[in-house]
């Protein structure tokens, strides 16, 4: 007899039904399984529900009685009527992307991945970033799939490896999906509180009331990651100072007329830097760090 009903499970989410997976799997019909759905099917039988595994749609159908079959989405396409049981979220792929990297860096898995630490990877995720940005500049949505996929990499990797650390080194993914959501809801009172609507710049001032309330922070300094490239390490640290109301190094005269006009004339700097043999970014970068000193020893002063 025929297949009467199918119902499409997770192979990520197994034995997670929704109202109308659960109606179809308790009606009383005979169940069986195809073997994507086997997780779900184990789920099921722990439960009580008696349920065969079948190879295929041939070997269900050759079953006696109406059989409600369990099966992913992909095998459901043979099957005339399909229930959706596992409604899956948004991110449900993710869970994948954990599943491989914990295949990746187990006994069997790969002997390149099973080998990296922190301190070996810490170059890929710089170079991932870049590239990442890289394609949102050039406006690539095929590029910026690709390489927002190698950052997210690069995520799960170091979560990975910080999973089988010492004791008190150690986190996993979910510490850091957890760390994460907390911050954006107490960084968002104003959508998650009772903070009220604010606009843009409203909601920018509160970040850095509550960012500085969190951090604790005697300086502009702190948390300025110091290996961006000079001018945005020196860009931050000006804008900062200025919110802070601490000094921000002389402006020089601005003659340029656009930010095109602008990036010719660094670039002549660069240009002409280079002709004396000199390094631009270790010559700003030398300038960046004597102020974030100064700003140190300024915010010293005014704490005392």
């Amino acid at each position: 007899m025929p297949v009467a009903l199918a119902v499409t499970v997770s192979p990520r989410l197994p034995g997670l039904l929704g109202p109308a997976g659960w109606r179809a799997v308790s009606s009383g019909a005979p169940l069986a399984a195809l073997p994507g759905a086997a997780a779900s099917a184990e789920m099921l039988r722990a439960e009580g529900l008696e349920v065969v595994a079948v190879p295929d749609l041939a070997a269900a159908d050759a079953l006696d009685g109406d059989v409600v079959l369990l099966v992913t989405g992909a095998e459901a396409d043979a099957v005339p009527a399909v229930v959706e049981g596992t409604p899956e979220p948004a991110g449900a792929r993710l869970l994948d992307v954990v599943a491989v990297m914990d295949r990746l860096r187990s006994p069997g898995g790969c002997p390149w991945d099973a080998e990296q630490t922190h301190s070996s990877l810490r170059g890929y995720l710089l170079e991932e970033a870049h590239e990442a940005y890289d394609a949102i500049v050039d406006d690539d949505p095929v590029g910026m799939r690709e390489e927002l996929g190698d950052v997210l990499l690069q995520v799960v990797f170091h979560a990975r490896v910080a999973a089988e650390a010492a004791v008190d080194r150690r986190f996993d993914v979910d510490d850091v999906a957890g760390d994460l959501v907390d911050k954006l809801v107490r960084r968002h009172p104003h959508v998650f509180s009772d903070a009220g609507p604010r606009d843009v710049a409203q909601v920018e001032a509160g970040w850095e009331e509550i960012k500085k309330a969190e951090k604790q922070r005697t300086s502009p300094t702190e948390g300025v990651s110091r290996s961006q490239p000079a001018a945005s390490w020196g860009a931050v640290l000006v804008r900062r100072a200025g919110r802070a109301g601490l000094a921000t190094p002389a402006a020089a005269e601005l003659s340029a007329r656009s930010p095109e006009e602008l990036g010719e004339r660094l670039l002549a700097v660069v240009a002409a830097a280079e002709g004396r043999g000199w390094d631009v970014e270790d010559a700003l970068r030398e300038a960046v760090r004597r102020y974030a000193g100064e700003l140190d020893a300024e915010a010293a002063a005014a704490a005392g």
